[in-house]
């Protein structure tokens, strides 16, 4: 996890990931602190096999500029862009088009070698890691996607509690592994937040780590019921997580 933290945190970077198999990094969300969060970590942008978006929202695009301008004058590659059908057009017209287009024909495809994924399909992203767009509630009138990996890790965007789709994923799909944003403090009007995760059956509490979180955080340590934070700038090894080990971190 490159950061763990809401768009307003301060203390924790923008809750973005970075998926390795193989030697292969896939950065799921590219927000404003994702370029600086990599830095940290000894990554630059060229160690990247592609980024996946879930919606439009800088905590999960706002690194995207620098992502590209570095890919096409630092490192002379375009780099892959997995991102909702939906979605292809309002990047580049409503958050990107302002800073990166150079001559009045500049398009996105000028930048990234973009794949368009449609919703409830399942796409191979990268040897050994396939994942389904899931169309989740986060903003009115905003497309927003949660992720589907291998069929067993749900990965929510940004998105309001939906008791009924998690239910549906743990004891209809087979999911594991629950990654899902939280808001600590109710009402959760765009967030699901800790209250309402808190009514979820223990059965799929114990399956659910939780991300997205406010700089308060530390206060609600032993506040989450069978629910676990996970830490940013530290990897987790998703088949220990799946054998319900007790820590699932690779210090």
């Amino acid at each position: 996890m490159l950061g763990t933290g809401s768009a307003f945190a301060k203390a924790f970077n923008n809750n973005n990931a970075l998926f390795t198999i193989d030697g292969l990094n896939l950065l799921v969300d590219c927000g404003i602190t994702a370029p600086k969060a990599l830095h940290e970590l000894g990554y630059n942008f060229n160690a990247l096999h592609g980024v996946l978006l879930t919606h439009i929202h800088a905590d999960h695009i706002g690194g995207l500029e620098e992502l590209a301008f570095q890919m096409k004058f630092v490192f002379g590659r375009k780099p892959i862009l997995y991102i909702a059908d939906t979605l292809v057009d309002t990047l580049w017209e409503h958050s990107l088009k302002g800073g990166l287009q150079q001559e009045p024909s500049d398009t996105l495809e000028d930048y990234f070698d973009v794949h368009p994924l449609k919703e409830g399909l399942t796409y191979e992203v990268m040897p050994g890691l396939r994942v389904e767009l899931i169309a989740t509630q986060h903003i009115p009138n905003k497309n927003s996607y949660s992720l589907l990996f291998n069929e067993s890790f749900f990965y929510s965007g940004d998105t309001v509690f939906d008791a009924a789709l998690l239910d549906s994923l743990v004891n209809r799909r087979g999911v594991r592994i629950i990654f899902h944003d939280c808001q600590l403090h109710a009402p959760g009007v765009v967030h699901a937040c800790l209250t309402e995760l808190l009514t979820l059956p223990t059965s799929i509490q114990e399956l659910t780590y939780l991300m997205h979180y406010g700089d308060d955080q530390p206060d609600f340590i032993g506040r989450t019921g069978q629910m676990r934070f996970i830490e940013q700038q530290r990897v987790y090894e998703l088949d220990l997580l799946t054998m319900d080990l007790q820590s699932g971190m690779i210090e």
